[in-house]
């Protein structure tokens, strides 16, 4: 790094934290307005609602626009540099344009390392923190539905079934627990009333039949009540919308692992956002390539024309991004795919632009 590589870098990462403090300060005053009735109808104080709102609500949205700020700060300082005859100069003085991407090469490693870090483990912590809030001051959560024919798989051989369950009485009926071990039945337990102690963290059973089985031998046995640990929550029998997002990696790995094993459906949407963490990082540094060879040139319409295109190609992304991320959860496509392939598109773009860029 040159004196001329720190002037670039400087600017890069002047204009962007100048340009994302500006999209903090809209984002909270819109938020404020929006939801100033729910703050005074239960008299939350400033500070409860910055200590215990706003701390999620913006790294949230930081992070969500985080790659597209990238872009438009990079396009925004660079075609300023370009209108100054700046990057002429450079470039005339013996300087490769591949040598010129040098400072962005850094900086968009930079601001994607700090991306990817905070995807894994920063903004799920905020995003718990943000709906937390909501769902007690804002919109309180919808009574959650009863289900009948439940069925999961709680380890490699047991497998259980509530025939109806309450979520918001934590409370069943007919409920079956049978262990199969390759294609016969082991054991199997039934009662006929399930609850949540939430106290010893177990299951109380009433009216419990067991069947213990041998072979051709087979034992049956009765019981008024008991109890009843398993690895089981009753959170895990509820589909909360959006709790991917609250989840750090690793805890979102092992909520995969276990839902694999228990032939759980519909997760093709934790896969997504999964991948999305390492994809939005990359992204960082495709958009800044592309910002700075398209923005480079100067040209007749200076920066507003830069801008303009700018926008164009931000939105382009965010729509490849919601058509896959759709196909994914609805349709059949590849997780992995589905996450990815706004970045093998404009990462196509950004190789073309820097063969035809002027060398």
């Amino acid at each position: 790094m040159k004196k001329i590589d720190w002037y670039i870098f400087r600017k890069f990462v002047g204009t962007f934290v100048y340009s994302l403090m500006i999209l903090l300060v809209i984002s909270v005053v819109i938020d404020i307005t929006e939801k100033i009735d729910d703050f005074m109808t239960h008299s939350l104080s400033f500070w409860f609602v910055l200590t215990n709102y706003y701390i999620g609500f913006i790294p949230h949205i930081a992070a969500l626009l985080f790659p597209l700020f990238i872009f438009i700060s990079v396009i925004f300082f660079t075609s300023k540099m370009a209108y100054r005859t700046e990057i002429v100069a450079i470039l005339s003085s013996g300087v490769s344009f591949r040598r010129f991407l040098r400072p962005y090469w850094v900086g968009a490693a930079l601001f994607a390392g700090i991306l990817w870090a905070a995807n894994q483990y920063v903004v799920p912590v905020a995003n718990r923190i943000r709906t937390s809030f909501e769902n007690k001051y804002v919109s309180r959560p919808k009574t959650a539905e009863a289900m009948r024919n439940k069925t999961l798989r709680i380890d490699s051989v047991r497998y259980i079934t509530f025939d109806y369950y309450d979520p918001n009485y934590k409370t069943g009926s007919d409920f079956t627990m049978q262990t199969i071990e390759g294609q016969q039945v082991k054991y199997k337990l039934r009662a006929e009333r399930v609850v949540w102690d939430s106290v010893g963290r177990s299951w109380k059973l009433e009216y419990i039949t067991e069947r213990t089985i041998d072979g051709l031998r087979e034992k049956l046995t009765s019981k008024q009540d008991s109890v009843l640990k398993i690895p089981l929550h009753p959170s895990e029998l509820i589909e909360e919308k959006n709790r991917q997002e609250g989840m750090t990696t690793p805890e979102l790995n092992r909520y995969l692992e276990r839902e694999e094993l228990r032939g759980a459906e519909g997760l093709s949407v934790y896969y997504v956002e999964k991948y999305r963490r390492t994809s939005a990082a990359v992204a960082v540094v495709i958009l800044v390539l592309i910002g700075a060879i398209i923005s480079s040139r100067k040209v007749r319409g200076g920066s507003g024309l830069h801008l303009a295109l700018g926008i164009v190609i931000s939105a382009s992304y965010i729509l490849f991004l919601q058509f896959s991320t759709v196909f994914a959860t609805k349709a059949d496509l590849n997780p992995l795919l589905a996450a990815w392939i706004p970045n093998f598109l404009f990462g196509a773009l950004a190789f073309w632009l820097y063969l035809r860029a002027p060398k």
